[in-house]
């Protein structure tokens, strides 16, 4: 039976927000995949800890550094840590981000404020340090984690909606702008992703029947696995994505309106 060689042994990789869930998940199918990876989370022993179990499960190497992406100090701590320690850069997954939705009269500026900074300046930031490096090596990937909800917001979803919708429009500019340099830049827009921060909204603590309810609003039937989304990074991270860029793509069992 052919398998698809994704072509990344070897390669070097940035995971924002690598400590759980969908970082880690796609820390570690890339770091299966040959690549060299640095994981990136604000919790230090938490992100200690992930690197550990991923570097058993699957012998590659891992660095693991503490960092804010709303810090431009700890954006270039990552990136010169991370040239310094594997000698460049391929990859970046920006993952950072949390879940930030209510109602527009009750959103005040600070939230506001505080969305922007961790995930669209965070992006932008990392994006911006990377890309010098991808440029020395003939080429990169950048992908962007944004959601559905930047394409077909709902009712009562700021400020991620507007947030996200700004990382689908940097996805598509950065893309534009690099695509000469070989550098393809794609935005993942998640809907129900299994998570820490989902896991933490069960009732009872019964996370599996909370994932279950959940699950009955995709048409799918379930929600993801984040090893799933993994798959997707690993996929776009590699030499088989070659001719795509500027995609905007639905990670979502169906879920949104729009295409």
């Amino acid at each position: 039976m052919d398998t698809m060689e994704l072509g990344l042994d070897g390669k070097i990789a940035i995971v924002t927000g690598g400590s759980e869930g969908m970082g880690r998940a796609a820390a570690e199918r890339l770091a299966r995949s040959g690549a060299r990876v640095t994981v990136c989370a604000r919790r230090k022993d938490v992100l200690e800890r992930t690197a550990d179990d991923l570097r058993k499960a699957t012998g590659g190497e891992l660095l693991a550094i503490a960092a804010d992406v709303t810090r431009p100090a700890d954006c270039e701590n990552v990136v010169a840590s991370t040239v310094r320690q594997f000698g460049g850069v391929d990859i970046l997954l920006n993952n950072a981000g949390t879940s930030a939705a209510g109602a527009f009269e009750k959103v005040g500026d600070e939230t506001w404020l505080a969305d922007f900074e961790l995930k669209v300046l965070g992006a932008i930031r990392m994006s911006r340090l990377v890309i010098p490096h991808m440029k020395q090596r003939g080429g990169g990937r950048i992908i962007n984690v944004t959601t559905v909800g930047g394409k077909a917001p709902r009712a009562q979803g700021l400020p991620t909606s507007v947030s996200r919708a700004a990382g689908i429009n940097l996805t598509k500019s950065l893309a534009n702008e690099y695509a000469a340099d070989r550098i393809l830049v794609n935005t993942i827009c998640i809907g129900l992703v299994k998570s820490a921060q989902m896991a933490k909204r069960a009732k009872d603590g019964d996370v599996e029947a909370h994932y279950r309810e959940i699950g009955k609003r995709v048409p799918i039937g379930r929600i993801a696995d984040a090893s799933e989304f993994g798959d997707l990074v690993a996929f776009l991270a590699s030499e088989r994505a070659s001719y795509i860029t500027g995609t905007a793509i639905n990670f979502d069992g169906g879920m949104s309106f729009t295409v």
